[in-house]
C-alpha cells in the first residue's frame, strides 16, 4: 500500500514537471515569436498599406480563435454585461495598438521598436496607479523616470539615422502605452473567461473596428503586386504572433503575473534587437546600448518595487 502510494505522488510530481516544462517552453516561444514580428511587420507593410495589414491581420486572427473556442470552449460565450468592457478592450489593446505599431513600425527601425515597446510595463503600471489598483511607490516612480531617460537617448541619438524618425518612435511609444494598459484592463475579464477567451474577442472587437477603418485601402490594394515572401509575413504576423502570441501571453499572465512575465518581456526586446540587426542589418551602435541599458534597468526597478 505504501509502495502504491509513493508510486502515486511520484507520478503525479512528474506531469507537474511536465506540464512546467510545456508552460516555460511556450513563454519562451511567445518571447521569441513576438520580439521577430517588428521585422516581419516592417517587411509586410513594405507590400500592404499599414491599416489594410493590421486589419486582414486582426480580423482572421480573432476569426481563428473564435473557431478555436468554439471547438474547445462550447460554453465559453460573452456575456452581455460584459460586452462593453471585452469591446472597450479591443479598442485599447488591438486596433489603437496595432494602428500606432503598424504606422509607427513603417517609419523606424525594427531594433529600435523592440526597445521602445519594453516600456509597456511602465505604462501599465501607470494605469494601475491612476486606477488605484497600485499604490506608487519612490522605487516605481524612479525606475519610470529611468526608464524614460533610456527611450529619450534611443530616440535622440537615433534621430537622422538612415530607417528611424522621431514620428516612428513616438507612434511606437503610444502602442506600448496601449499594449500596457491591454494587460492590466485584461485582469478582471481573465478572472471570468480563458486567456484564449479574452484574446479572441478583443481581436474580434478590435479587427472589426480596424476593417471599418480600413474599407477603402482595401478595395484600392493591387493585390497581385504582393510576393510571396509578402504573403509569408502577414501569415507569421497573423497566426503566430497575434493569435498564439497573444493567447500565451494572457496565459502567461493570468497564471504567474505581470511582475514575473518582464522577464519574458526582456526576451521579446532581445530577440527583436538581435533580429533588426541580423535580418535586416540595422546598427546598432553604442549609444543604443546605453539607451537601451538604461531602459530595461529602469523597466526592472520599476516593476520589482
Amino acid at each position: 500500500m505504501a509502495t502504491s502510494l509513493t508510486e502515486e505522488k511520484v507520478g503525479r510530481a512528474g506531469a507537474k514537471g511536465r506540464t512546467s516544462l510545456l508552460f516555460e517552453a511556450s513563454l519562451l516561444s511567445t518571447a521569441v515569436v513576438l520580439g521577430t514580428n517588428p521585422v516581419a511587420v516592417k517587411y509586410a507593410v513594405g507590400f500592404v498599406a499599414p491599416l489594410p495589414f493590421a486589419a486582414i491581420r486582426f480580423v482572421t486572427a480573432g476569426l481563428v480563435l473564435w473557431a478555436i473556442l468554439r471547438l474547445f470552449e462550447p460554453k465559453g460565450r460573452l456575456r452581455r454585461d460584459d460586452f462593453l468592457a471585452m469591446a472597450g478592450l479591443g479598442v485599447v489593446g488591438v486596433a489603437l495598438n496595432n494602428v500606432a505599431f503598424t504606422y509607427g513600425v513603417s517609419m523606424t527601425s525594427a531594433s529600435s521598436t523592440a526597445l521602445v515597446v519594453a516600456t509597456a510595463p511602465l505604462w501599465g503600471m501607470l494605469l494601475g496607479f491612476v486606477l488605484g489598483w497600485e499604490q506608487p511607490r519612490i522605487k516605481g516612480l524612479v525606475g519610470v523616470g529611468l526608464a524614460l531617460v533610456g527611450v529619450a537617448v534611443i530616440v535622440y541619438r537615433g534621430l537622422g539615422a538612415d530607417g528611424t524618425s522621431l514620428a516612428g518612435d513616438l507612434l511606437v511609444m503610444a502602442a506600448a502605452a496601449c499594449w500596457g494598459s491591454y494587460s492590466v484592463l485584461s485582469l478582471p475579464l481573465l478572472r471570468r473567461y480563458s486567456p484564449i477567451a479574452v484574446a479572441g474577442y478583443s481581436m474580434l472587437f478590435g479587427g472589426l473596428i480596424l476593417l471599418l477603418m480600413a474599407s477603402t485601402g482595401l478595395l484600392r490594394m493591387d493585390w497581385g503586386s504582393v510576393s510571396l515572401g509578402g504573403w509569408g509575413a502577414i501569415a507569421y504576423s497573423t497566426l503566430l504572433v497575434a493569435a498564439f502570441g497573444f493567447t500565451s501571453w494572457q496565459r502567461g499572465v493570468s497564471r504567474i503575473g505581470a511582475n514575473r512575465m518582464l522577464v519574458y518581456q526582456y526576451l521579446v526586446t532581445l530577440t527583436g534587437v538581435i533580429s533588426g540587426v541580423v535580418l535586416l542589418g540595422e546598427g546598432f551602435g553604442i549609444d543604443k546600448f546605453i539607451g537601451a541599458a538604461i531602459l530595461l534597468a529602469g523597466v526592472y526597478l520599476a516593476r520589482r518595487q
